[in-house]
């Protein structure tokens, strides 16, 4: 088995598209539209789908806002800097939430961006990515 997309609703797929990639630097990998479901689905992510997990965009049609609910979390980035990286983000337009700096009672840089929908994203400084080191 091996992890293939995560999947979030959007209000406006052509604005959610333009935030994942000329925001955050994904590429489009494909679209599809579904006339008889009336739905319409893009894919990004900064690989290919052969080559790891990317993000599933859907559009169903007529339907401009989500309640996110209390379920929901964030989506995680490895970047260089949290810094850099939020201010690349707020000159293009987006939305920083937290600024880049440790996570509380920790060492772990992380910033949190939020995309068109609402939906979170952190940020966390590569040096400690996928180390599972929030808390030191």
């Amino acid at each position: 088995m091996r992890f293939l997309h995560t999947m979030i609703r959007v209000g406006n797929l052509d604005r959610a598209v333009d935030f994942y990639t000329r925001v955050l630097g994904m590429r489009l990998l494909r679209v599809s539209e579904n006339t008889e479901y009336k739905y319409s689905l893009a894919f990004v992510g900064y690989t290919d789908e052969s080559e790891g997990a990317v993000l599933e965009l859907t559009y169903n049609w007529g339907v401009d806002h989500y309640d996110l609910g209390e379920g929901y979390g964030h989506i995680a980035l490895e970047v260089d800097s949290a810094a850099e990286t939020c201010e690349r983000i707020r000159q293009a337009g987006g939305k920083v939430t937290r600024e880049a700096g440790p996570v509380k009672g920790g060492k772990t840089v992380i910033a949190f961006v939020e995309d068109p929908d609402g939906y979170k994203i952190e940020l966390i400084e590569k040096k400690y990515a996928g180390l599972g080191l929030n808390n030191d």
